[in-house]
């Protein structure tokens, strides 16, 4: 579905991707975890064509992204910026609509899947006709997932699609959002810094550092056979405030509780 053949890309001079080689299989998930900096938005806006790399390619659907195919592949993909990136000038509706409306979909054709959308994300009809800034950050994700699925992309892309949100919101959405992968069948590419979230989303971890990709596969792998002790480091990091947590909640004396 996705792929990416030595891909290299800088900014101002720094590397940002330094030759990575990555599949994204068709009908599943694979989640780019790694530390800040590390390039794991940069693959996402090279999968969409919003910047072009210096060397190597980008293939979608057998194909190299390429100035003469990018309008009809970018057709096929729905993107999700970080905090959803919704239009504040528009509503709910217009936000979710504005691509089927750019390209001449009758009224009752957006009619009928912006309301299959919202049944499908739970958004109830009394947030449909509001502005960005009258909804709560769980709405505002919701409603940005409803236009990243408008078009019924193929592809879907994911830039820490949670991260914003506040705990208890965030486990709620993540149990959604995961119903809605399972439901739709979809080739997802998701960015996430959070090791737990990877794990309960990704059918396969992808694991960078510095521009490159460090270690990819399943969960399993990436938590018991770390390829090398940046993995488990990185692993360990993510564990250590469970962990700290835990031995508090161990140790806390019933005059605390």
């Amino acid at each position: 579905m996705l792929r990416y053949l030595g891909v290299r890309k800088q900014y101002s001079g720094q590397i940002a991707l330094d030759g990575v080689d990555l599949d994204c299989p068709e009908g599943r998930t694979s989640v780019l975890i790694g530390p800040s900096g590390c390039g794991k938005s940069t693959l996402l806006r090279l999968a969409a064509g919003l910047i072009r790399p210096d060397r190597g390619g980008v293939w979608f659907e057998g194909a190299p992204l390429a100035a003469n195919n990018l309008r009809a592949a970018r057709l096929r993909m729905g993107y999700m910026i970080q905090e959803g990136g919704l239009f504040p000038h528009l509503s709910v509706r217009g936000n979710v609509e504005l691509m089927a409306r750019e390209l001449g979909w009758p009224a009752e054709r957006r009619r009928a899947r912006f309301s299959e959308l919202a049944e499908l994300v739970r958004l109830p009809a009394r947030l449909w006709e509001r502005y960005p800034l009258e909804l709560s950050g769980g709405q505002r994700q919701r409603a940005a997932l409803m236009r990243a699925l408008m078009l019924d992309p193929d592809l879907i892309l994911l830039d820490e699609p949670l991260g914003a949100l506040d705990p208890i919101i965030r486990v709620e959405l993540q149990r959604e959002l995961a119903a809605i992968f399972a439901r739709l069948h979809k080739t997802v590419l998701m960015v996430t810094h959070d090791l737990a979230e990877a794990v309960f989303f990704g059918d396969r971890l992808v694991l960078m550092r510095a521009g490159c990709v460090v270690q990819q596969g399943s969960a399993q792998a990436l938590l018991q056979s770390p390829a090398e002790a940046f993995v488990a480091d990185f692993v360990n990091a993510q564990r250590a405030p469970q962990r700290l947590l835990a031995e508090a909640a161990e140790h806390m004396r019933p005059a605390d509780v």
